[in-house]
């Protein structure tokens, strides 16, 4: 016995050691030693394209989180370096992200250290979930939840960023003080902002109808509509100097210049606003809010403090940070990994492969975990970055590898460079980026789909705007209290067939045992004279202690009665269950029809 067991530990222990598991764990594996010249190429195209989109996105999405800009750089890197190694979708990019940058601040407050501890907490508990398979808990999280958050989230990401557009200071960050302020303090806005904030806009909004237009599969009616087409594709995409390459003969570098033109809109209109701020700048005229001076050089890598100081000196715990951020230590971890997963998932769907949902989790949080080590604040997967990732032709994760290098090589030598970035161009960049995720035409689809999912929805959305972290627990309680009310209310129809039929549309659980007890006391056993009652079980495939108890009550009060409680369609997993609660005179058939055929029988 004891050579028995040996053995089974001894093959356990080769189980749990071999490759097959250390591929499972570092899914690097699996396509590193495939790697071909050609995946080479495209990730490097991927990978630039990414980084070049990625630094001016950092920036701004610092600034929602109420962080200097350098911050958002910081939180940039880790994240390719790591999902490369743990990941398991070639398209997904890892970094800031509006949504948790607007949670980050909701919580911390745009306060540096504690944004840092608050992503070695999440991490930690991320990675947790990830090693004990708790990816599931995510699905309790509903659709109508998510759209109601993203939606109020969005609007008040893009009202947060109007002052930038009007140059204003000291406007507050609550949703509806921040309405307030900004309206009431408009005739203080500064000229250049305003202006240089939109023309910004005019030009992404612009950039971005007229790559609608070239994507359009309509054929042009006519051909003054092609010749227009024509014009408005080699403005958008840049592709004059894409006609002269191909002309050359070098159609890889064309195909290469095509797609970065398309995805780096953002950055180009950033880089043209420093360049108008510096030259301005130079002569003497400062006109528009600039970024200022930020840090050069990487960010120290240490673990973040535990403790903080207060202006007036006084240390804060360790203990009473914690408490600080409230609920928010449990909104940040969940929002991060289904924000994530979501785009992990709809990307493999597109791309025809599949994703590991609890490696996705293990590779966001050993992502957050090290990346508060160099001051990173929450991250999670970017749909817009990974987008870009996937159109640009990524192959393998790898991608990631040239992404952090890029924001690497950005922090080392660039800062003095971000000077000169006016706010109201970052501003415009946040606007554009987050508009679309506002999407109110779901609120058709539910009211023809399921208008009860409106509810969940509504409660989100309102409740956001007050604090974002409320939103989401409303509305993650309000869709639990409707998933529970359909629990405790299955669908029961009632018909007549000389013995009462009473057919259970869902299974039958403990919420719902005083429920179909009252309906059938009230059809059945209340009526004069008393009837019998056939119970159609054919939906219901498990049950549980409390549903046996109720129904040996029920059993005998139709005996008392001189009745009969008859059992039809039962599952052999159910009828296994009854037989074994020794429940006194149950009678059951295979079928209504038997059940009916049996008592008419016994009448005549």
């Amino acid at each position: 016995m004891e050579q028995s067991r040996l053995g089974r530990l001894s093959s356990v222990m080769r189980s749990c050691c071999s490759y097959s598991t250390l591929k499972t764990w570092l899914p690097i594996l699996s396509w590193l030693p495939r790697y071909r010249l050609k995946w080479l190429q495209m990730d490097l195209l991927a990978g630039l394209t990414v980084g070049l989109t990625a630094i001016p996105q950092a920036l701004a999405y610092a600034e929602v989180a109420g962080l200097p800009v350098q911050y958002g750089l910081y939180s940039a890197f880790m994240g390719g370096f790591i999902y490369t190694f743990l990941g398991t979708s070639k398209d997904v990019t890892i970094g800031p992200t509006a949504i948790m940058s607007l949670l980050c601040f909701s919580v911390v407050g745009g306060q540096p250290h504690r944004a840092a501890l608050l992503t070695l907490l999440s991490g930690l508990i991320q990675t947790v979930m990830a090693l004990l398979r708790l990816g599931f808990l995510l699905d309790f999280i509903s659709y109508p939840v998510i759209k109601g958050f993203t939606c109020a989230s969005a609007i008040t990401i893009a009202v947060s960023q109007v002052k930038n557009i009007l140059g204003l200071r000291g406007i507050p960050h609550q949703f509806f003080l921040a309405v307030y302020y900004t309206f009431s303090r408009i005739p203080e806005a500064r000229i250049g902002d305003v202006v240089l904030g939109l023309i910004c806009l005019a030009l992404l909004v612009s950039l971005m109808v007229m790559k609608m237009y070239i994507n359009s599969d309509d054929p042009p009616p006519s051909l003054c509509s092609k010749v227009s087409r024509k014009f408005v594709w080699s403005v958008a995409t840049s592709q004059y100097l894409c006609l002269w390459v191909c002309l050359c003969h070098v159609a890889p570098a064309a195909l290469a210049f095509s797609s970065l033109s398309r995805s780096v809109r953002n950055a180009l209109v950033v880089l043209a606003a420093s360049a108008v701020a510096y030259s301005l700048d130079s002569r003497g005229y400062h006109v528009f809010t600039v970024t200022g001076e930020t840090p050069s050089g990487l960010p120290p890598f240490q673990p973040p403090p535990t403790t903080d100081t207060t202006a007036n000196g006084t240390v804060v715990s360790f203990v009473e940070i914690v408490k600080g951020f409230g609920e928010g230590l449990a909104v940040i971890p969940l929002m991060g990994l289904l924000e994530s997963i979501a785009i992990a998932k709809a990307f493999a769907s597109q791309n025809n492969y599949r994703i590991n949902v609890n490696q996705e989790l293990l590779a966001i949080g050993v992502t957050n975990t090290l990346g508060s080590f160099v001051s990173a604040y929450p991250v999670t997967g970017s749909f817009g970055r990974t987008a870009v990732n996937s159109q640009t032709g990524v192959c393998t994760p790898a991608g990631g590898v040239i992404t952090g290098t890029i924001v690497l090589v950005s922090l080392r030598f660039l800062m003095p460079i971000l000077y000169y970035i006016p706010k109201a161009s970052l501003g415009a960049v946040i606007i554009c980026a987050v508009t679309p995720m506002c999407d109110l035409r779901i609120l058709a689809k539910m009211w023809r789909i399921s208008k009860l999912d409106l509810l969940p929805f509504g409660v989100t959305f309102l409740l956001s705007f007050w604090e974002v972290q409320y939103g989401i627990i409303g509305g993650v309680a309000t869709s639990g209290a409707l998933l529970l009310y359909n629990m405790a209310r299955p669908q029961i129809k009632v018909s007549d067939h000389g013995m009462l039929v009473i057919e259970l549309g869902s299974g039958l659980s403990f919420p719902a045992t005083e429920y179909l007890s009252n309906l059938i006391h009230t059809q059945a056993l209340q009526v004069c004279p008393p009837r019998s009652v056939v119970l159609d079980c054919r939906h219901v495939s498990v049950i549980d202690y409390s549903v046996v108890s109720e129904l040996r009550d029920l059993l005998r009060q139709f005996k008392l009665q001189d009745q009969e409680l008859v059992f039809s369609g039962l599952r052999p997993s159910v009828l296994v269950v009854l037989l074994a609660a020794d429940l006194q005179g149950i009678k059951y058939s295979d079928s209504v029809e038997a059940a009916l055929q049996r008592q008419n029988f016994l009448n005549d």
